[in-house]
């Protein structure tokens, strides 16, 4: 009779401590750089999944530290639906990270602007990161995002080549810009919170000739200059829900993030972010739960109304 085999060491007894991490959607190159991301992260993979047989595997899966999706316009459809509803639950009751990716958005594919909108509408957690179009530096950048906790790890994916730590740069100034922007926003005149205006308090009228011309004006820069010198998205979308809101109008996420003229990640990420600080407001659409509306919050409503009252009809803004 043979003996059984002796443990030699502690460590053969050890259990991977790390939290799982699942990959969905197209297995195309852009699913294998997002493995490439997660492994070199240190983040154990433990499958990568069509979206069918995501909506299989998750019901086995107690536990779910990141969840990623590498989406394709052929995953459009049912199936994607009920997953992003099944991720979202994780998200809130499991704190799971969740990063989504999406190809760009192109206007003669109505399929690339209805996928943007339906991850908005369904993955609303402060820890889901929507990218559009990605680059690597920027599914390094969120994977850091949607799980912080293993910012460290990332640190040597980070330095893999000149371009990406140069990118990352840039992502972590757009950041600090985001931030620092929102700060402003969110104070009126001498540092003071802004509020909802009292309901006696009647917001100025604006004439939404003066609105459409200013964003003109705007646009008309681009024909002189490059697009990315003047890059405002949270003035350019302000003015585009003042807009919108004076014609009585509803935006969707997809078109607010055209009006942002950015990059439509970048525009995402300002949605989310002046969302949380109280100047956006997310409404479902009650005809299509694919999609949701964006307009002004009451306060920066009357804040906007009250600078082109105090403006007048400036030639350029």
């Amino acid at each position: 009779m043979s003996r059984p085999e002796q443990i030699t060491s502690a460590s053969e007894l050890a259990y991977d401590q790390r939290r799982p991490a699942l990959l969905f959607g197209e297995a195309g190159a852009n699913a294998s750089e997002a493995a490439a991301v997660l492994e070199d992260a240190g983040v154990r993979l433990v499958g990568r999944l069509t979206v069918a047989e995501a909506l299989l595997r998750l019901p086995e899966q107690p536990s779910l530290g990141i969840a990623w999706l590498e989406l394709g316009l052929g995953d459009l459809g049912p199936d994607l639906e009920r997953l992003l509803d099944h991720l979202q639950e994780r998200a809130l009751t499991q704190g799971t990270g969740i990063i989504a990716s999406a190809p760009p958005v192109v206007a003669a594919l109505p399929e690339s602007v209805q996928l943007v909108d339906l991850l908005a509408a369904r993955l609303t957690h402060p820890r889901t990161e929507i990218l559009i179009g990605a680059d690597t530096a920027q599914r390094i950048a969120a994977l850091a995002l949607a799980n912080s906790p293993i910012m460290q790890s990332l640190e040597k994916t980070f330095d893999a080549t000149k371009d990406n730590a140069a990118r990352l740069r840039q992502l972590s100034d757009e950041m600090g810009r985001i931030a620092a922007t929102l700060a402003r926003l969110s104070t009126g005149p001498g540092g003071t919170p802004l509020k909802a205006p009292e309901p006696k308090t009647q917001a100025p009228q604006v004439d939404a000739d003066t609105v459409r011309g200013v964003i003109r004006a705007r646009r008309l820069r681009s024909r002189f200059f490059s697009e990315e010198l003047f890059a405002d998205p949270a003035w350019d979308m302000l003015l585009d829900l003042l807009q919108a809101e004076i014609a009585q109008l509803r935006v969707p996420v997809s078109s607010l993030c055209i009006a942002a003229a950015v990059p439509a990640t970048t525009a995402l990420r300002w949605i989310k972010t002046m969302t949380e600080q109280g100047l956006f407001v997310r409404r479902a659409d009650p005809h299509d739960g694919r999609r949701v509306f964006v307009e002004l919050a009451p306060a920066a409503s009357h804040a906007m109304r009250r600078y082109f009252a105090e403006v007048g009809k400036p030639a350029v803004v």
